[in-house]
């Protein structure tokens, strides 16, 4: 009898080869040079996206094909990510498919999920999601956003931040706190706020990268219906778990390294040769790191999939392919020489050439920009070494 592993392992890899098939072969090639570039996509980018992932029955592959999906495996999904961002595709935005989707099918009303699911799958909803606060970001429980039960609706007043892509969303899902006087964990609820609501205002946080991420949500006196309150109040803690445990390898990025380190190395093969052996040192170094990281990842997928993980593997593997993906960023930089220096923010925008070097210095320089923030946002490095010591060491 086959073990259930290997027949992952075997669908994982004959998936990895129908995306680099569909690379070829469909994904237009407007959007792959953009990608290619690290060009800066705008919405109807990533909406387009998204559909030609839905097209091939990957958007929701992982979703229980009950609701459209595939089914997919953990490793399934974890190879098909690696696999996009190995191809230096653009981002799998995560909001609706992997986020709030399956928080919807498994907890979810049956309007809800009628309503909601098969427009995440198409993107014809864009989703944000509305968890940190100003003082809350890490420790969720301690977010103040309140919800207040009048007749058929809740009235929410607070304020969300680092919401990305909020100017582009239709709907917020959102933690908030719908009882008071009870334990934090307990009086937390998931709430879907349609943004065009009266009441709800977004203003956007610059990013040094110079481009519109991330953004404050200001929620004044905004009514939202009963009907679209996620499960019961107060189980709201338990349903973020859930997603975050949906999602427990996302913060990987080991096709994003992988991608970066290999645009590392041709930058280095054109650079002047008195710096070649040093680079060659520092890339060895960053290989090296980078294969551990690659075995140590896909260890941990399959050590969910058998239920013998320790619950820290998903923090180590997040610290790790975070702060490799910064150094081969900072190196890239590096090895730009003069190039890496001359930042021109509006030429991403406006896909001009930079000011001096390759035709994606400019690029590379966003990137290693943006993803200064990547050992904090999905939680801070801090927060999961904590989390390793306790799983791991017993702290």
């Amino acid at each position: 009898m086959t073990d259930p592993i290997t027949e992952a392992r075997q669908r994982a890899e004959g998936l990895k080869a129908a995306i680099r098939s569909f690379y070829d072969g469909v994904m237009p090639a407007d959007l792959k040079r953009k990608s290619r570039l690290h060009q800066v996509l705008d919405k109807d980018d990533y909406v387009r996206w998204m559909r030609l992932l839905n097209d091939q029955g990957w958007a929701v592959g992982h979703w229980p094909k009950e609701y459209g999906g595939q089914a997919w495996s953990l490793l399934e999904r974890f190879a098909f990510e690696d696999q996009l961002a190995r191809l230096g595709c653009p981002w799998v935005i995560p909001f609706g498919v992997k986020y709030v989707g399956p928080v919807i099918y498994a907890f979810g009303s049956p309007e809800q999920k009628a309503r909601f699911l098969p427009r995440i799958a198409t993107t014809d909803d864009f989703w944000a999601q509305g968890y940190s606060e100003p003082g809350a970001g890490s420790d969720l429980a301690g977010l103040r956003t309140e919800a207040i039960r009048e007749g058929g609706h809740y009235v929410v007043n607070g304020q969300k931040v680092w919401t990305t892509y909020a100017q582009w969303a239709d709907w917020l899902f959102c933690l908030v706190k719908t009882a008071r006087g009870e334990q934090a964990q307990k009086s937390i609820s998931f709430l879907l706020i349609d943004m065009r609501s009266p009441g709800v205002t977004v203003k956007p946080i610059p990013t040094m990268d110079g481009y519109h991420h991330v953004n404050e949500v200001w929620l004044e006196n905004v009514r939202v219906p009963a009907e679209n309150l996620v499960g019961a109040e107060g189980e709201g803690w338990t349903y973020a778990k859930y997603l975050l445990k949906n999602e427990r390898t996302a913060g990987a990025i080991v096709g994003m390294a992988w991608h970066a380190l290999e645009r590392l190395k041709s930058l280095a093969a054109e650079a002047a040769p008195a710096s070649r052996d040093r680079l060659g040192t520092r890339i060895g170094e960053l290989e090296l790191r980078f294969m551990a990281l690659e075995v140590a990842s896909y260890q941990a997928v399959e050590s969910m999939m058998r239920g013998t993980e320790h619950g820290a593997e998903a923090s180590l593997i997040k610290l790790r392919g975070t702060e490799l993906y910064q150094h081969i960023a900072e190196a890239a930089v590096d090895t730009l020489g003069l190039a890496g220096v001359a930042w021109d923010a509006a030429a991403l925008h406006a896909a001009a050439p930079p000011p001096l070097g390759p035709e994606d210095a400019g690029g590379i320089i966003k990137d290693h920009l943006y993803n200064r923030a990547a050992t904090i946002f999905g939680g801070a490095s801090e927060i999961q070494r904590n989390i390793v010591a306790k799983g791991v060491l017993g702290l």
